[in-house]
């Protein structure tokens, strides 16, 4: 029996740690009242991952002891578990995995099953991967009905409806990736299905691309499309032409991505039980259909020795990290056993193949402490050396368990039945790490960080200046501390241009966009090379970079075995602002000013009020008219909080002034249409995405009848979105936009 020891190590963590623990981790009561802190939860997790020991009478572990090292490895921030072990670990629920792939089939039964278990996992608080493969193409015939088909697109655009309605596990809302094989008749649609933002919202898309696709693009020939309901070939397209629409594409917003299905599957442990199609939402967790799999990383950071030497990879305390991998491959094979699946079919899965997924993070902050530039090849050879050691490792840790508990049942059928058991049939995954590296208190997952000092917002309207701490004791030892140098780091939060500062530090000290695409691309090529899954890694650019720039990533990703990747243009995937600008003519009423002169308003006006339901609240839209044209508007929100009503009022107001400036209605409605936000509704006539699309849902319906539909405006100046919870700019890596202000990410 495991019990809590009196003298319990109490834990220590940090205020945007505790900040992001108490909003998202620590259990509550009905009330919604934290019932918990740090080492309570840390325990808990502890005392009922370990208690799965008692199990196996082979153990070489006594559970007590093994409890209160899991309590140690993860206060200590030496490692921790993925995000829904950490919320569910010893409660009713007990949904510890992550990473879920579901099959869509091409019978509407198979595909409202899949909407029903995708809810039951965001439900539990897991991610879940779709391949759409198999529904038949748009037009196709429905032999049971003598109907057509809609295609895939259609009902991937219901399961996003399906995920808006989930908050998962009381935290967050459902993550989820959608491929589509590149030789699908309906490829084209797929890869523009987000040209308008706000489309998908609750959707990673990617683009399955084959190696015969790959080396018709190399010749330039056309390829077929085939229909998978039928396997006759639908067409051809010119393979080049495709690939350079998915470039373009990834240009614009970043979506679609693209992984490399013949790759995912040659590295497939269990051939046997069919192909892999799909990921988990951020792309580093391939699996097969109803396969789950946990995931957990190590903090690098934590096993730099405090006396470097000469030699680098000397300086690394290479026997702590191998205990700690020991450590953490049981604790993961654990979890299996102590994790309460949504799905029995799911269960079954998962326990035949056993799969693990142990990554790392804080690799910027240990290159930091080494003085070794991020992008460097002394750093990609580090890259490889880490995390082939923590493969062979945790090969020797899983051989280990097998040992004592017998290998995973699909052994004897999987790639390794040659050679030495191992309880999992994979051991190595690099996921994202976002909210678990604030706990852990180091940069997240193999990215560079990506700023070195940055403004993080707290109560009131306070700036807490936050600095690297491995910068700022560089700069220290340097003597170059000064609050003025600080205030010039956050203003940027790169050092990059600073001239005045040496040239080492300037070199060790890179950030995200102060590093060329290659060379984030090569650090992911690195860490691949010995992990059994995927790599979670952002190619970030520039927002002046070009198409062509892309272009050469996806082709070198490709010949450097990666597979897949996520390219991510900065500021590409945003919100829209109001800008009013250059206007176009438009016919006007001789009442009508020039643009720029704001009319006085009369003391009468008449004008009507609209309710529409948002995913906000019940939204009053009041417009008051001048000789049938809108001359100003005002909004009310019922039900919302003070933020909600102010952006509200604030979008009436300057609506309002546009109108009153003469900007043509149809340039309103084009600034606003397609806005995105974090609640879309449906109404009867489409879906209203925020309350800015809801207004310019009200006014093209009134004034631009029978007019040629407002497409969303596309030309304007972009900036990345804001959070949703403290409205703080956010950042895209690992395939997720991230705020670094409170912890948010739409991938958990």
């Amino acid at each position: 029996m495991i019990t809590r020891p009196e003298n319990l190590a109490d834990v220590q963590v940090s205020n945007n740690a505790e900040l992001v623990l108490t909003k998202r981790y620590y259990h509550k009561d009905n009330d919604g009242n934290v019932t918990e802190n740090a080492a309570d939860m840390f325990w808990r997790v502890a005392s009922s991952i370990a208690k799965e020991e008692e199990k196996y009478a082979k153990s070489t572990c006594n559970p007590q002891k093994l409890a209160e090292k899991f309590y140690h490895i993860m206060t200590n921030g030496y490692f921790l578990p993925n995000s829904p072990t950490l919320m569910n670990a010893g409660s009713p629920l007990g949904q510890l995995s992550a990473c879920f792939v579901l099959p869509v089939g091409d019978s509407i039964e198979e595909i409202f099953d899949a909407i029903k278990y995708a809810a039951m996992i965001h439900k539990s608080g897991g991610g879940t991967g779709f391949s759409f493969t198999k529904i038949r193409s748009k037009e196709s015939r429905v032999g049971t009905t003598g109907g057509v088909a809609s295609g895939p697109v259609s009902f991937l655009r219901i399961f996003n409806t399906a995920t808006e309605q989930i908050k998962q596990g009381g935290t967050r809302r459902g993550a989820n990736m959608g491929i589509l094989r590149v030789d699908h008749p309906d490829i084209l649609e797929f890869i523009r299905a987000k040209e308008q933002d706000g489309e998908f919202i609750n959707f990673n898309l990617s683009v399955a691309l084959t190696e015969k696709f790959m080396d018709a693009v190399e010749k330039g020939e056309n390829y077929n499309l085939v229909d998978p309901h039928s396997h006759a070939v639908k067409g051809t397209l010119n393979a080049k032409e495709v690939f350079d629409l998915l470039v373009s594409k990834a240009w614009q917003s970043g979506d679609p991505g693209i992984v490399f299905l013949d790759r995912i599957n040659r590295d497939n442990p269990t051939p046997n039980q069919g192909e892999m199609e799909s990921t988990n939402p951020c792309g580093e967790q391939p699996l097969l259909p109803f396969e789950a799999c946990n995931l957990g990383s190590i903090n690098l950071s934590k096993f730099v020795t405090a006396n470097k030497s000469s030699s680098k990879t000397e300086s690394i305390d290479w026997e702590s990290l191998r205990d700690i991998i020991f450590t953490a491959v049981r604790f993961l094979d654990n979890v299996i056993d102590a994790s309460k699946f949504p799905l029995e079919k799911i269960a079954e899965k998962v326990r035949t193949n056993r799969k693990i997924g142990l990554g790392v993070m804080g690799f910027a902050d240990m290159l930091f402490a080494l003085e070794i530039p991020y992008n460097s090849e002394e750093a990609l050879k580090l890259a490889e050396k880490i995390m082939e050691f923590i493969q062979t490792e945790g090969r020797n840790a899983s051989h280990q368990l097998a040992e004592e508990r017998g290998a995973f049942p699909a052994f004897s059928e999987s790639i390794y039945k040659d050679g030495k058991a191992l309880r999992n049939a994979t051991i190595t995954t690099i996921a994202p790490t976002g909210t678990l590296s604030i706990i852990a208190g180091c940069s997240s997952g193999v990215e560079p960080v990506f700023a070195l000092a940055f403004a993080r917002h707290v109560m009131d309207g306070e700036k807490l200046v936050e600095v690297n701490p491995y910068f700022e004791h560089a700069l220290k030892s340097s003597d170059l501390y000064t609050p003025e140098l600080m205030d010039a780091v956050t203003n940027v939060g790169s050092i990059a241009s600073f001239d005045f500062l040496p040239q080492h530090i300037r070199e060790v000290f890179v950030t995200a966009m102060d590093i060329s695409a290659e060379a984030h691309l090569r650090m992911q090529a690195a860490f691949q090379k010995y992990t059994d899954n995927a790599v979670s890694k952002t190619v970030n650019l520039p927002n002046n970079a070009t198409v062509q720039d892309i272009d050469r990533i996806y082709r070198l990703a490709y010949t450097l075995g990666c597979k897949g990747v996520t390219v991510y243009r900065d500021g590409s995937k945003s919100g829209q602002v109001l800008n009013i600008g250059s206007q176009k003519e438009e016919k006007s009423t001789q009442n009508t000013p020039a643009v720029g002169v704001v009319r006085q308003r009369p003391d009468i006006v008449e004008g009507f009020t609209q309710k529409v339901k948002t995913g906000l609240g019940v939204l009053y839209l009041t417009v008051n008219e001048i000789e049938g044209q809108p001359f100003e508007v005002f909004t009310t929100i019922g039900k919302s909080g003070r933020s909600i009503t102010a952006k509200a009022e604030a979008i009436g107001r300057l609506v309002s002034l546009c109108f009153r400036s003469g900007v043509p209605v149809r340039d309103v409605v084009q600034q606003l249409k397609g806005i995105g936000g974090e609640h879309p509704v449906f109404q009867k006539k489409g879906i209203l995405l925020s309350i800015p699309d809801a207004i310019a849902w009200v006014l093209e319906n009134r004034y631009l009848k029978g007019e040629a539909p407002v497409l969303a405006n596309k030309d304007q100046d972009l900036q990345n979105p804001s959070c949703p919870e403290c409205g703080s700019e956010m950042t895209f890596q690992e395939g997720c936009h991230i705020c670094q202000n409170c912890g948010y990410s739409r991938c958990g």
